[in-house]
């Protein structure tokens, strides 16, 4: 680049040196061109100005105040291109001219990107948001963020063929860094195609609760999505903990989700009664316990099953719904609670391993 503006310089400086009384009058004309271009625009922004002023009593206009930034830009380049051409034309001189369209397709890029920037942003807030699907929210996310890497690197290599350059060795060594970037990246780049894939299939959304295998020990094993990032999922803890998990790592995992159809759950609670009481007895009385709690579900009312003979007891189970699935732990110790006090009135006997010892004594 320097080395073509070099030469440029060189040329311009030659022709002055080789007919000053030919590029006189040149020098004149684009200096002329060059004031009147300023004149222009100085008269121009104070027309759009006022007209700024005039128009701001419209509701569109002053949600879309970014347009006026736009119109100048446009008005600005405008300008540039026309004065920039018929000063080039002026000289004719090859080389000059090869640096100037390179320049001017550099600068022409800057606009472009705030266009691309402010349709993505129009399209997304009249289609995205009035979706359920995040699937459109990630391809926004994305583009916003690359568009104005990839309008500037088309650019750069539109710039280097007007000036003559070859830029298919740019274009193979970034492909071969690309390659290179893939592997040493290898990991994140696995992270980034898992978040996608989450967003795409939702096996769970922000807010849901799910289990964690993760968690530290002696800590709970469940929580609430916080975030669904493109690298990790940050799931914060019933314990007020924030676990941040890599989306590889969840995709090759088994996803328990409590809350993803609707927030109410069964929960299954066994209880144990010795094989002296009254099973049908057992089951009213904890019946009776599990439809107090104002979070119980009527309808399916809660059930008790015996589920099975033990060593020293008659395993019962009660199923209970629930309208919150976030009070699972709390239904389970509240009825425990309560059914532990409904025996104890009752009479019913709550099993424990006992051992018969018999000493015989003979001789």
């Amino acid at each position: 680049m320097w080395d073509y503006l070099r030469h440029a310089y060189e040329q311009i400086a030659a022709k002055m040196l080789s007919d000053w009384q030919t590029f006189y009058p040149l020098f004149i004309k684009a200096v002329l061109v060059l004031l009147g271009a300023v004149m222009v625009w100085v008269v121009f922004k104070g027309v759009l100005k006022r007209v700024r002023k005039k128009v701001q009593k419209y509701e569109f206009v002053r949600a879309h105040d970014e347009i006026f930034g736009l119109i100048r830009k446009a008005v600005l380049y405008t300008l540039v291109f026309v004065s920039g051409i018929y000063i080039v034309n002026l000289f004719k001189i090859p080389m000059l001219e090869k640096v100037f369209y390179a320049a001017l397709i550099i600068l022409v890029a800057l606009p472009v990107k705030a266009f691309a920037l402010l349709v993505l942003g129009y399209a997304e807030d009249n289609l995205v948001r009035k979706t359920q699907s995040k699937v459109d929210d990630i391809v926004f996310d994305l583009l916003n963020k690359f568009s104005g890497v990839l309008i500037f690197a088309v650019a750069v290599l539109l710039a280097l063929d007007v000036l003559g350059i070859n830029v298919v060795p740019f274009v193979a060594g970034a492909g071969v860094a690309g390659i290179a970037v893939g592997f040493a990246a290898k990991d994140t780049l696995s992270n980034l195609i898992a978040g996608v894939l989450l967003i795409m299939d939702r096996p769970f959304e922000v807010g849901d609760r799910i289990e964690v295998w993760s968690a530290p020990k002696n800590s709970a094993t469940w929580g609430d999505v916080i975030d669904i990032g493109l690298r990790a999922t940050k799931i914060k803890t019933t314990d007020n903990i924030v676990i941040i998990i890599p989306n590889n790592e969840i995709m090759m995992r088994d996803i328990v989700n409590y809350t993803t159809i609707s927030e109410d759950i069964r929960v299954r609670i066994p209880i144990g009664v010795s094989y002296d009481t009254d099973v049908n007895k057992a089951k009213d009385v904890i019946l009776e316990v599990a439809k107090t709690p104002e979070w119980v579900v009527k309808d399916p009312p809660p059930v008790v099953v015996v589920k099975a003979f033990g060593e020293s007891s008659v395993d019962l189970e009660l199923r209970v719904w629930i309208k919150n699935a976030r009070r699972r732990i709390h239904t389970i110790s509240y009825v425990t609670d309560k059914v532990k006090e409904a025996f104890d009135r009752e009479g019913i006997e709550i099993p424990y391993p006992k051992r018969d010892i018999t000493i015989t004594q003979t001789g």
